[in-house]
């Protein structure tokens, strides 16, 4: 059996290099070098090493040929349409999903050579449509690998590899829709719909979640707490999942008739694996399963490590491009930790003496431990944040993440045939649901439950903690030397948080402009009080994210006020993730655009979080430590970017004005009706724009410096050459976070 791990991982370290250490130009080149270095090592060799050297040898040399390949066939056709529009015959892969300026959906294109799927972006016209459905539309096609000017590998590694935008109108026809291909699709649907009417709504999400792996109806600040408290991947369908349903099989079958058993399991994790949408996680904990309970019938044991590169082969193999999925990368970092780790923890702390709680709970300690030791680095490059309570959170939540999953599949599964009853026993699982809330609240209020990476000291501090137990695993000393390094880890761990934090508690502000791409999110800290200008960006990514990290890293986990100058998404759409991760004293608005959806939003986020909500209709002073933020309301009425509101934040002689999106009509309009002071630091306006940061307000209050707030590559053609002329004639020093990034401006 370990003949064949050693052939399928080398093919998975062959498309490793081939997707982030070679250009493509070179691998049939490097394939051929592979394949002659395993050659000439099997001469050289003998007996099993010989036939592991030719295994080496084929598997990389193949896959190199193997990525080189699909990348041609499969990706360079789509590539070649990128950029131009066309009208296009497509098929539906799946039912279409909202988003916030239409509808998605995966679909198929009709044309001769194109493999794999696309992304279309669409209206109205996309609801309801059921996959399999032929639609035809004029469209602008795009390459989904390089998105606003960055490259990005979230497409192409689920199989994804253009975005079709429709310019007019969309035809359909029933084409394949109601075919027996989209079986899954049509019963994963079906779920859905049972799943939202026999849970609450506060539930409901979450058990979908559990269930189907689909967390799209996840509010913002649930995904922030289950992902913040180590609880994210019992919504992400994997190992522990599978593992439920084949239990639940394996008591209805009874364990010994293994026929049977293998008869019925296959096709139930199949059909299940294509039921949450295949993806690697899922793929990779079924094919484990499958060759678990199917290796008695051959009379061999089965082995992990082969059964998961052997996972890990069929996935690479269907698509080379998914060996960047962040998804697969976790799920077999988690379970290589399992399998190589866990045991050997294990069996080093176990005592006889240990009851059987004292047991369960030091195996689940093990198994957490085990699975972080991989996962944490790819967590901390991937997500910011390494996660410290996660064996808690496992050892108080895995039961019920069991219960939940057992007693919501049976609710389901009654539920399509009888609403009533499962209703009934929904009560069940929505009570496992909600434990699992409440727990990842509870957790989430622990210091130190999780740390952010926007201290820089904590990738030093990471690799510190990896040496040391390595030097532990090494030593030859008695066990008492983990328990020294775990104390030497946690006092580290303090000092570098302390370290980071320390420079902000001198001078009498620190004005810090997060980078967050397009959009707009601005921290004011003076001794020991912090507040916040804005929290939004049309960017990938979630500028509450950006912002409660950069918090957290600085020590701060209260915000006095968070001003919003208006409700645009730019502005004000990480405000959901901030609430979740930060308490905050009020929010201070404009009263503005009454039946606005971003409005409702803002003041339901308000309202689910207990904060205080101030509307400024004239101009009000807020103190902060040593500094104080003054308020000035909307200067126009012209529509909602000249409706903002304005901030001023002093401390001492230093001055820092904020004007939102206003143009250079209301600007002059602001300056008109209020006296203003010369200013070191401005804000410009509408992320640099051509129509904002007038003369008239640069001569009125003079600044030194100019921050601009704006994303790499964005569409819009910020910051605009006019307005930066402006600055540079008008003799002001020029700050970007599309060119560097986050920018600190400390006043003494």
């Amino acid at each position: 059996m370990r003949i064949l791990a050693t052939f399928c991982f080398s093919f998975a370290f062959g498309v490793f290099t081939a997707e982030y250490l070679l250009p493509n130009s070179l691998l049939p080149y490097a394939a051929a070098g592979c394949a002659v270095l395993g050659v000439l090592w099997a001469l050289i060799l003998r007996d099993n090493a010989r036939k592991r050297a030719l295994l080496i040898g084929f598997g990389l040399a193949l896959a190199l040929i193997w990525s080189f390949a699909y990348a041609w066939v499969v990706h360079a056709p789509y590539e070649k349409l990128a950029g131009t529009k066309d009208t296009f015959l497509m098929e539906l892969a799946d039912y279409p999903s909202s988003t916030d300026y239409g509808y998605r959906a995966e679909v198929r294109l009709r044309k001769r050579g194109l493999l794999g799927k696309a992304v279309l972006y669409g209206d109205s016209e996309l609801e309801g449509l059921e996959p399999g459905t032929w639609i035809s539309a004029y469209c602008e096609i795009r390459s989904s690998s390089l998105i606003r000017g960055s490259k990005t590998s979230t497409h192409t590694s689920r199989g994804v590899y253009a975005l079709l935008y429709a310019r007019g109108d969309i035809q359909t026809c029933e084409g394949n829709a109601g075919s027996a291909r989209y079986f899954p699709q049509r019963v994963s649907y079906s779920i859905s719909d049972v799943i939202k009417q026999c849970f609450p709504d506060e539930t409901a999400p979450l058990i979908n979640a559990i269930l189907l792996g689909d967390r799209y109806e996840l509010s913002d600040g649930d995904k922030t707490l289950l992902s913040e408290t180590g609880l994210y991947h019992v919504t992400a369908v994997s190992g522990l999942h599978c593992a439920f349903l084949l239990s639940i099989i394996v008591l209805i079958v009874g364990r010994h008739r293994r026929g049977l058993l293998v008869a019925v399991a296959v096709p139930v994790l199949t059909l299940y694996a294509m039921l949450v949408g295949l993806s690697p996680s899922v793929v990779r904990a079924c094919v484990m399963l499958i060759l678990t309970i199917i290796a008695p019938l051959f009379k061999s044991d089965s082995d992990p490590l082969t059964s998961l590169s052997f996972a890990l082969f069929l996935i690479l193999a269907a698509n080379p491009f998914s060996v960047k999925s962040i998804s697969l990368q976790l799920s077999f970092a988690a379970m290589l930790g399992l399998i190589l780790l866990t045991s050997g923890m294990y069996d080093r702390l176990r005592n006889k003496k240990r009851g059987k709680a004292a047991w369960f709970l030091l195996g689940s300690l093990c198994a957490t431990a085990g699975a972080m030791v991989f996962t944490a680095p790819l967590s901390a490059a991937y997500f910011n944040t390494l996660v410290l309570a996660a064996p808690i959170s496992n050892l108080l939540c895995l039961w019920a993440a069991t219960l939940t999953f057992s007693a919501g599949l049976i609710a389901v599964l009654v539920g399509l045939f009888s609403p009533a009853a499962a209703g009934i026993i929904a009560c069940v699982p929505h009570l496992g649901a909600s434990y699992l809330l409440w727990t990842a609240r509870l957790i989430s209020k622990l210091p130190w439950h999780a740390v952010s990476f926007s201290n820089s000291y904590l990738k030093f501090w990471l690799v510190y903690v990896y040496a040391i137990f390595v030097v532990c695993a090494v030593a030859k000393s008695g066990k008492a030397k983990y328990a020294a390094a775990s104390a030497l880890a946690v006092v580290s761990l303090a000092f570098v948080l302390w370290l980071n934090a320390f420079p902000m508690r001198s001078g009498s502000l620190h004005v810090v402009t997060l980078d967050v791409g397009q959009g707009q999110c601005v921290v004011l800290y003076s001794r020991g009080s912090a507040a916040m200008i804005d929290c939004g960006s049309k960017s990938y990514g979630n500028a509450g994210t950006v912002a409660a990290d950069y918090l957290r890293s600085i020590a701060v986990d209260r915000l006095e006020s968070v001003v919003l100058s208006h409700y645009h998404s730019d502005h004000s759409n990480g405000l959901g993730v901030l609430l979740a991760r930060v308490d905050v004293g009020e929010l201070v608005l404009p009263d503005i655009e009454e039946g606005d959806e971003l409005r409702a939003e803002v003041l339901s986020l308000a309202q689910k979080y207990g904060v205080n909500v101030r509307f400024i209709y004239e101009t009000e002073t807020i103190p902060l430590g040593s500094a104080e933020i003054k308020v000035f309301p909307p200067a126009s009425e012209v529509d909602m970017n000249e409706e903002c509101l304005s901030v001023l934040c002093t401390a001492g002689t230093f001055d820092a004005l904020f004007t939102g999106d206003m143009d250079a009509n209301t600007e002059y309009l602001l300056i008109a009706k209020n006296e203003l002071p010369d200013v070191e630091m401005l804000m410009a306006g509408h992320h640099g724009s051509r129509w904002s940061t007038g003369g008239d307000l640069l001569a009125e209050v003079t600044p030194e410096i100019a921050v601009i707030s704006c994303g790499v590559g964005n569409s819009y053609g910020h910051p605009h050459q006019e307005t930066l002329y402006a600055l540079r004639d008008a003799g002001i020093e020029i700050f970007r976070t599309d060119l560097q990034g986050s920018i600190h401006i400390k006043v003494d």
